[in-house]
């Protein structure tokens, strides 16, 4: 369960979270559980094969996160923290790496990634959508409001995330994310991203997040047509 001590939520805030199931959902639950298809250009140009219903468990109090891709042959990536590390069939570790964050952007990563920064890309990335609205609960990151509809977070240094301030923009009707900006830091300090929500599933009358396409935005924050940067498809989602 969500293990962050009770901090007051503004209006939005208490908005957002209560359009996505309520805080009592999201404090006595301990993980998401989902399928998740992903793929696009930022998976072609570090020569990364495309995920289809990739096998996910996120756990919502900290960023743990265990993702098991078929394409993998069994191999299991796992986040922990700012760690990352792979996993075969039995269980025992085969590869890890302790702070994967600061090998990037540079070096061959620049042209590749290997498994690992695939794991830490996809791991921090997953862990950020996928507890979502529960990041607004947590004490360590400051949210304010910036639009009728908008929310800028500041995350700490000790969560991986894409950069330290990004924008959450909601419907001002239903109060469901429309769409999330960043900066995805380990591509570069260039690639600045509007991260589109297409579509919500539910699951017990709970929505999320099932379509996304991570476009990069423009100078006035509006999403480029194209190239898709990244498109994730969320399936069998669930609270566990």
């Amino acid at each position: 369960m969500l293990e962050s001590p009770v901090v007051p939520l503004s209006p939005l805030q208490e908005a957002v979270v209560a359009a996505y199931g309520g805080a009592d959902y999201w404090r006595n639950a301990k993980a998401v559980e989902c399928a998740v298809s992903a793929g696009g250009f930022a998976f072609v140009t570090k020569l990364q094969p495309a995920f289809h219903r990739m096998k996910v468990h996120a756990r919502i109090a900290e960023p743990r996160v265990r993702m098991r891709p078929g394409e993998w042959g069994g191999t299991t990536g796992i986040l922990e923290g700012q760690a990352v590390r792979l996993e075969d069939g039995g269980g025992q570790v085969t590869e890890m790496r302790a702070e994967p964050r600061k090998l990037f952007p540079g070096g061959r990563r620049l042209f590749y990634w290997d498994r690992l920064d695939q794991t830490y890309f996809s791991g921090y990335a997953l862990w950020n959508y996928l507890t979502f609205p529960a990041l607004l609960m947590r004490d360590d990151i400051a949210w304010k409001q910036i639009g009728v509809a908008s929310l800028e977070a500041r995350f700490p240094g000790a969560l991986p995330t894409h950069n330290a301030v990004q924008q959450f923009h909601f419907d001002p009707g239903t109060f469901l994310l429309r769409q999330h900006d960043y900066t995805a830091e380990v591509f570069g300090g260039w690639a600045k991203a509007a991260n589109v929500v297409l579509e919500h599933g539910r699951w017990m009358e709970i929505p999320y997040p099932s379509k996304r396409r991570v476009t990069p935005r423009k100078a006035d924050g509006t999403p480029r047509r194209g190239p898709v940067l990244v498109a994730i498809t969320i399936d069998d989602w669930k609270l566990v």
